[in-house]
Parts: structure tokens; sequence; C-alpha cells
């Protein structure tokens, strides 16, 4: 960890800047410039990830030295893994947009530029914005915005296979793993899970599944994609589950989706429910599955559970 400079100015806290130096839209200059906005009102230390799961235990050794917000300058995956060490601690997380996508910092209204975002984060420091939210958990692993599991999650393992890609190429690439998992990389002829829900019913003929913490699920240049608008940081989870794979179906699906989402309810070959505590999905042998946007393997059981007021978030 590195000092980036502290602070005499009233109502100064402190702070961690977290930073993933890979990450898409990370610059040497948006790290000093960014660092320096901050260290000017707060007191800040700068610490780098170096590999996978890191921001989790930096996050935690944060919370337990006393650190006042983590802020994690990169992409959704690292924002995830704040998250699960900071979960059920005092300690505040703050998103800035590194990555390519910058789902979660979009949703809560940040704009898409870091160093812009730097400004309102500051602003909603100076007026303690700081809220407790609900977060999502799949089998122990919270979640921020949303999990995917099936034909997603295989995209999404595509798209970390050219991991290198990302920075140049991060919407198109996923156009393009979309594409070559529909083609080669996931089996579309049968059902792959049944989803279980607490009322008893069972939805058994599941290809797709995106369980959302919040909405949208995500964005396609600056198109939001909307599966479920009534997912919030203060209400239950939303889960939208796709019954078909057939190519024209599954078009208007994602056509309904970029137009708000309001012919979804209607289709027969979605079922979609929101505000719930808890689901359960199994499935038909291993099936791939991610969280936040990073691929985390194959499973043939998925508990998800909502976790009421879990996390410090600061909130524009």
């Amino acid at each position: 960890m590195s000092r980036a400079g502290g602070s005499s100015v009233p109502g100064a806290v402190k702070l961690l800047l977290l930073v993933n130096s890979s990450a898409s839209s990370v610059t040497p200059r948006s790290r000093v410039v960014i660092g320096k906005a901050l260290s000017a009102d707060h007191d800040v230390t700068v610490a780098e990830t170096s590999r996978r799961g890191h921001a989790t235990r930096l996050a935690q050794g944060a919370a337990a030295g006393g650190v006042d917000v983590v802020v994690v300058l990169g992409g959704d995956g690292t924002l995830n893994e704040a998250a699960n060490g900071l979960a059920g601690t005092r300690c505040a997380l703050a998103a800035l947009p590194g990555g390519s996508t910058n789902v979660f910092a979009r949703t809560v209204g940040l704009p898409n530029d870091p160093i812009e975002a730097t400004g309102v984060l500051l602003d909603a420091l100076a007026r303690r914005s700081i809220h407790r939210v609900g977060l999502g958990s799949v089998n122990g692993r919270y979640f921020l915005f949303h999990t995917g599991v099936g034909f997603d999650a295989a995209v999404v393992e595509q798209v970390e296979r050219r991991s290198a890609l990302k920075r140049y190429a991060g919407h198109p690439l996923f156009v393009y793993a979309g594409f070559a998992t529909w083609i080669r990389h996931y089996d579309r002829s049968r059902p792959r899970f049944a989803v279980h829900h607490a009322d008893g019913s069972v939805v058994d003929d599941a290809y797709l599944t995106i369980v959302l913490n919040t909405n949208p699920y995500t964005y396609l240049g600056n198109t939001p994609l909307d599966l479920a608008p009534e997912a919030t940081l203060d209400r239950g989870l939303a889960a939208v589950t796709l019954r078909t794979m057939a190519f024209a179906r599954t078009l208007r699906i994602i056509a309904s989706a970029l137009g708000r989402g309001r012919a979804l309810r209607r289709s027969r070959w979605v079922d979609h429910r929101v505000d719930l505590t808890g689901l359960t999905v199994r499935a038909y042998g291993p099936v791939p599955y991610q969280v936040d946007g990073d691929h985390l393997g194959d499973a043939e059981l998925l508990v998800f559970r909502h976790e009421h007021e879990v996390l410090d978030l600061v909130l524009p």
C-alpha cells in the first residue's frame, strides 16, 4: 500500500483507494488525478489488486483497520470482490467506473468517466450520503447487481477466455462471444435446470435465469437492458427465467428488454418474479454461472438469498 496524502479538512474521512490497474478504463493518468482529488479532502491510502480475490482481502483488512470508505477504481468484478470483503461491516463501499461496462456504477447514477465520477463521489462524501443496502447471495457469495445461470454465464466464460481483448473491444467482444456461444458452446437442445421458488412453484424447463438485485441487467453501449425495473437496492430479488432458446423467440425477448422489458411479463416463454427472499436452482448436470460479470465455474445446486441491509454504500 502507498499513501496518496492526508488532509486536515474538517469532516475528512479515512479512505482506501483500491485500484485494479488491469481494468479497461484505468490509466496511469486517471489513477494519479483521482488520487490527488480524493486526498485534497480526505486521508487516502492507495492499494493495487494483483490477483483474483485480492480485493476481498484488501477490503477486509481496511474494515478491520478502521478505514471509513473503500473506493474501488476498477470494473464490476473488482467491485464485487470488495463488497464481499465489506458486507456485514460498517466500512462503506464507493464505486468509480474503471471497467468496460461498469454496470453497478452506472446503475447508482455515476457518470461513466472515472474522473467526472470522482467529483460526484466527493460531493456524496461531503453530504455523508451513505445508505445501508441489501445484496443478493448465491451459495454464500454476495452479488451487487445480478447472477446469471446458464447461457448468460457461458457467454461470460467465452469473454474471459479472450480477456486480453476486453480493454480494446469490450462491447463488440460480448456480441461476438454471444454468437459463438449460441453456435458452439452451449447445449440448447434441452432445458438445463429447474428453478424452485419459495411458494412451492417450479419452473422445470429453464435454459437461462438472471437473478437481479438491481436493474438494468447490463448496458449495450448507452442503452440499458431492462429485465426487471422493480429490482432496487431496497427491495427483494427479481428472477427472470427463459424457457426457450429458439432464435426468433430469444430475439423478441432481447428486443423487449431494450424497450424497458414491458413485454417480458406477457411472454409464455418467460417466467418473471419480483420481491423474492430466495430461490433454488437445481441443474440437470453441471451448469455455468456468473456473479456480477465474473464466471465462477459450473454447479448443480445454487441457493439464492436476499440479504437485507448488509452493506454501507456511498450513493450520489
